[in-house]
């Protein structure tokens, strides 16, 4: 059959109601540890296919590289969720991010269209400067020899050393520079720590867990903002109170809902950035090889390469979050109705063989590598950044001190998290010398 033989039947067909017999599962349980073999078929066979999630919301999935670039610039796909057809299910959590409604969230650059995307971007642009993030890599490796050196020492007695990578590096190191950036005391980082955790659990948190840490972090940023605005400092939080344009400011539902977003994003993608490449560099002995000569010549261009295949390999975010069709329109060869929902999954596209030679195989020395991992056009990642530089720096001192870590016996049932936006491990046990 060709590569376009299956889904060319003319944009007005009707749309799939039953998965095809010879179609993979989508959203089971063997999904969520490989999705890829699905992802490929529906590459080959229905590149724009809609889908009925796990929460019941119908979506179309873009699966294509070509597609999904389109998509991602495309001004006809909006950021808002009211534009959705079924605006009830936002306010239910069953589009964008759990309690964000409630919490009175939602103003933040994830959930809104230009010219209010536009005046938010070039405002908090000002605030998250490459210089800013530059300067910060000195305070990221220190975090990062810091849970090295705990994990030493709580299992110096045994010949071997055991922890789980992602509860003991993977999650804290993120959070405490997120926290770092944007000016969280250093009393209160636990509390964020804990807050990040529940939100982290998704599925598997308790009923309403999400929520309620979602707006315990809301107040908290409230009274933060507030107290800086009396003494501003050297943070992310006092450049976002201190931002303006043409006489505008952030309002302080503005501000906090861009501190949230900031975390959230912030601290997530580097989380799975870190656990997803350590896995893959684990996987692939002969990719780890190369990686440790590049670390031991020092080669800190390499490595930045490296961490952009790891990227695009497995990376840290599963599908673009929500858009929703402002009018009716054509995107490969379907026709989406005004309103309804459409996913970019940049795991598929960054596997699109048409697009990357051998897709499924880990090449660290890849060089045309305009994977799209953190989206595309103006919607791309503000803190893409911030999480390279967090993920270099991370497994540059993990592979540099652990020379010898290997995953531990088990590695093979690991369980990665629900949810649909995110992909990244439960846990990943780990052991070394």
């Amino acid at each position: 059959m060709s590569r376009s033989g299956r889904y060319r039947r003319g944009v007005h067909d009707e749309r799939p109601t039953t998965p095809p017999d010879d179609m993979p599962p989508l959203f089971d349980w063997r999904f969520a540890s490989d999705p890829y073999p699905a992802y490929a078929w529906l590459r080959e066979h229905e590149p724009v296919y809609r889908s009925e999630l796990p929460s019941g919301v119908e979506a179309w999935l873009v699966t294509r590289y070509v597609d999904a670039r389109q998509a991602l610039a495309d001004p006809r796909l909006s950021k808002d969720p009211e534009t959705h057809t079924e605006r009830a299910a936002h306010g239910k959590g069953k589009v964008g991010i759990p309690g964000e409604r409630s919490a009175n969230l939602m103003t933040h650059l994830l959930n809104i269209d230009p010219p209010d995307h536009t005046r938010l971007r070039r405002l908090v642009s000002k605030a998250f400067t490459p210089r800013r993030v530059a300067a910060f890599e000195p305070r990221v490796r220190e975090l990062a020899d810091r849970l090295i050196d705990a994990m030493l020492v709580k299992e110096r007695s045994a010949d071997r050393g055991e922890a789980d990578l992602i509860h003991e590096f993977a999650f804290p190191l993120p959070i405490y520079a997120i926290c770092d950036l944007l000016g969280v005391p250093a009393e209160d980082q636990d509390d964020f720590r804990d807050w990040a955790a529940m939100m982290l659990r998704h599925g598997n948190a308790p009923r309403g867990g999400v929520g309620r840490a979602v707006k315990k972090m809301r107040r908290y940023l409230a009274e933060l903002i507030h107290r800086k605005r009396e003494d501003l400092g050297d943070d992310l939080i006092s450049d976002l109170i201190r931002a303006s344009d043409h006489g505008e400011h952030l309002s302080e539902n503005e501000a906090a809902a861009m501190a949230f977003i900031l975390l959230f994003a912030g601290f997530e993608t580097t989380v799975n950035l870190i656990g997803n490449g350590t896995l893959a560099l684990l996987r692939h002995p002969e990719q780890r090889a190369v990686l440790h000569e590049a670390l031991d010549r020092g080669d800190e261009v390499w490595l930045a390469g490296a961490v952009e295949e790891l990227l695009r390999y497995d990376g840290p975010v599963e599908m673009a979050t929500w858009r929703f069709a402002r009018e009716s329109l054509e995107l490969g060869g379907r026709h989406i109705a005004a309103g309804e929902p459409v996913l970019v999954v940049l795991a598929a596209a960054d596997r699109d063989p048409d697009r990357f030679p051998e897709p499924d195989v880990l090449d660290l020395t890849r060089t045309d590598n305009q994977h799209l991992g953190y989206g595309h056009g103006i919607h791309y990642c503000l803190g893409a950044p911030l999480a390279r530089l967090e993920g270099q720096t991370a497994l540059s001192a993990l592979f540099g001190r652990l020379p010898d870590l290997q995953l531990a016996s088990g590695a093979e049932d690991l369980r990665w998290r629900g949810g649909l936006i995110m992909r990244g491990l439960r846990t990943l046990p780990v052991t070394f010398t």
